[in-house]
């Protein structure tokens, strides 16, 4: 009875070994199946119309459409997505560490960014801009934003970027976040926001700024927009084929009118696969 009672406990055992193995061999790299597992997305939680936290704790905007709809065709339900914070600084950490499985979040594809990870994608082109009051028709070029008072968040290259090759006389004010900017340029104690139109877009789309604010339109730099994944992950091929069905069942265009289409804004055609804008 004795030798009867070892055997089953080591079976038991023996079972719970095995389980536990199975268990923990989940590889972050090897993700596609869904099967009831969880998948990890880096996104913006204070970018409206692309990756916004609501105050009731969803998430929203166009990068959150893409990175779902992607989550989805590796075979994930939308409560298997687990969404982490990507701010711009942490990105390349993020996928480096295995952290999050890829990252959807405004990712400009860049070849210095290229050396740390790597890029599915584009999945939009988007173009530095500016962002001026609806009934302001005295910028109608970059020039005119010459002595104007050009707003950007602090640490950002882009009022710098307008000053240094466009609009030298303009006076550029930096503030901590773009919702001051916004509020500056509504109290017009600032003429013009720039930051990519994708960006502008979002916050103008807002229904508390809808009319108020449009985009100037200039185009002056291309920001293809990736999804980032670690450095030789099997990942990137599997996003690139779910980013190619997204375009062709329509199901981009409609997260574009969905998220930006209150601002008026004129998008590029969705890009091919590659296809990388200089």
């Amino acid at each position: 009875m004795k030798v009867r009672k070892v055997t089953a406990a080591a079976s038991v055992l023996l079972a719970l070994s095995l389980t536990a193995t199975a268990c923990g061999g989940d590889d972050k790299d090897d993700k596609g199946s869904g099967g009831g597992g969880k998948v990890t997305i880096g996104i913006k939680f204070d970018q409206p119309g692309l990756g916004q936290k609501t105050p009731d704790g969803k998430y929203e905007g166009f990068d959150v459409d893409v990175a779902t709809y992607v989550a989805k065709k590796l075979g994930y339900k939308e409560g298997d997505i687990e969404w982490k914070e990507a701010k711009s600084a942490d990105r390349e950490t993020m996928l480096q560490r295995g952290d999050v499985d890829f990252i959807a979040a405004t990712y400009s594809i860049t070849p210095e960014r290229e050396e740390k990870v790597d890029f599915a994608g584009p999945y939009l082109l988007a173009h530095q801009d500016v962002l001026i009051r609806s009934d302001d028709s005295s910028v109608k070029s970059p020039k005119d934003l010459n002595s104007k008072k050009l707003c950007s968040v602090t640490g950002s290259t882009s009022a710098q970027n307008v000053k240094e090759k466009l609009a030298p006389k303009a006076q550029l004010q930096n503030y901590g976040a773009y919702s001051q900017c916004l509020t500056g340029l509504q109290s017009k104690a600032i003429d013009a926001l720039t930051t990519d139109d994708s960006i502008l877009a979002g916050y103008a789309a807002q229904k508390n700024f809808q009319g108020k604010f449009k985009l100037g339109g200039f185009k002056m730099t291309n920001e293809n927009y990736g999804i980032g994944v670690k450095k030789g992950s099997d990942l990137k091929k599997k996003i690139n084929d779910a980013l190619t069905e997204m375009v062709k069942d329509g199901s981009w265009e409609k997260a574009v009118k969905d998220n930006f289409g209150p601002a008026n804004y004129k998008n590029e055609p969705a890009p091919k696969i590659g296809d990388i804008v200089k």
